[in-house]
């Protein structure tokens, strides 16, 4: 199959998510697979320009092994005209793909060029599936804007001629989005099983030097300023067990605040920034880590959200520390790894309470059970399914 995607996010500068892991493994399945992308950290890359150059990258790799064509239309580098010339370049980009690629199928994630190439895959009969991995009109940051942009999204789920969710919530909130209950799926995230659960983060701890005597607490991702990360950095300032770690991957608004308070604080090495790492380290600094976080605060656009790096924890044998959201707890219930918090700030007092109880071994062997069906050859097989069938239906 030949298998266009768009989407509104960087695709080399985010994730991986679940496009990059099924996407790159469908190339490897021998299809063919170009990406129209979206640079939505314009702002941070951006060299003085206003207009951005129409970049092509071919082999693009970012979870799995190089092959996807990422094609990153031109924009006007200016707040606001970004999205709005999105709309003009994004839409002659796609009408070029479909000219000379001839797509088989498009498959979108994301709201405005979803939305563009749902009419353009009407108008040359070609089937559009729709792939819901958030909420998406509750991402856009101006008020104003979010009428409009549920709007598009309501629309999207309706003309979508199948809509893909990660978990049950997800499939639940697309079906109040106007998508039709028969056209709904669930592909659920899957993990690398054996790299997580077989990795040694014994290298990892030596460079940072904890020890036996000490709880690394871990979190992975884009640092939201919703992430709660910050009260965890504060409550860890004010405990006095000094064998209480935290280990911190990635980038986003949060950075710069734990930047401030791991030095206003004075916690040293007790609170570890490493930034963003290649994705084939990621299992080692995993198995690094005692306790596994995921303790966001509880707004409205979390609700639904089941990140990749929950199975990726529990795979890798960890407990997680997670926020009790609707999605989280209907994924995963109760005894499969996962103990749920109400806010960040019970994480140090309960890693405290349990860490030599047993409650860590017992819990993250239950966790690994649950997970180790989600491998993702298995959810590929579902999804290059479900393209087969919208392609000859």
């Amino acid at each position: 199959m030949r298998i266009l995607v768009v989407q509104e996010s960087g695709y080399l500068e985010r994730g991986p998510h679940q496009g990059h892991h099924l996407l790159e493994r469908m190339v490897q399945r021998g299809h063919e697979v170009r990406v129209i992308d979206f640079p939505i950290d314009w702002k941070a890359q951006n060299d003085g320009s206003i207009l951005s150059p129409r970049i092509v990258k071919a082999k693009a790799f970012k979870a799995v092994a190089p092959g996807v064509t990422v094609i990153r239309p031109a924009i006007i580098q200016l707040p606001a005209l970004s999205y709005i010339s999105l709309l003009v370049t994004h839409s002659r980009e796609i009408s070029r793909q479909i000219r000379e690629f001839n797509p088989d199928v498009i498959v979108g994630f994301g709201l405005l060029n979803a939305s563009i190439s749902i009419r353009l895959a009407r108008r040359h009969n070609i089937p559009f599936i729709y792939y819901v991995i958030d909420e998406l009109h509750r991402l856009v940051p101006e008020a104003i804007f979010k009428p409009i942009a549920k709007a598009v999204e309501m629309s999207n789920n309706r003309l979508a001629d199948k809509v893909i969710s990660i978990n049950q919530g997800l499939k639940e909130y697309t079906e109040e989005m106007g998508a039709e209950q028969s056209k709904t799926k669930i592909i659920r995230a899957g993990v690398s099983f054996d790299k997580f659960a077989l990795a040694d983060g014994t290298a990892i701890r030596q460079r940072f030097g904890f020890n036996d005597e000490d709880t690394v607490l871990f979190f992975m991702g884009w640092l939201y300023d919703f992430s709660g990360l910050d009260e965890i950095a504060l409550s860890l300032a004010r405990s006095d067990n000094k064998h209480l770690k935290m280990l911190v991957l990635g980038k986003g608004e949060l950075w710069d605040r734990l930047n401030d308070i791991k030095n206003q604080e004075g916690l040293g090495d007790r609170l570890i920034l490493e930034g963003w790492k290649p994705y084939d380290e990621v299992p080692s600094y995993v198995a690094a880590a005692d306790i596994c976080l995921l303790p966001a605060k509880r707004i409205k656009i979390m609700e639904n959200i089941v990140p990749i790096k929950m199975y990726e924890y529990l795979a890798a044998g960890k407990v997680v520390f997670a926020t009790g959201l609707s999605g989280i707890r209907k994924e995963f219930g109760t005894g499969n790894g996962v103990m749920y918090i109400n806010s960040p700030e019970e994480v140090i007092p309960l890693a405290e309470k349990i860490r030599n109880n047993g409650t860590l071994v017992t819990e993250g062997k239950n966790g690994q059970a649950f997970v180790r069906p989600n491998d993702w050859d298995r959810m590929t097989n579902e999804f290059e399914s479900l393209l087969q069938e919208a392609c000859q239906s």
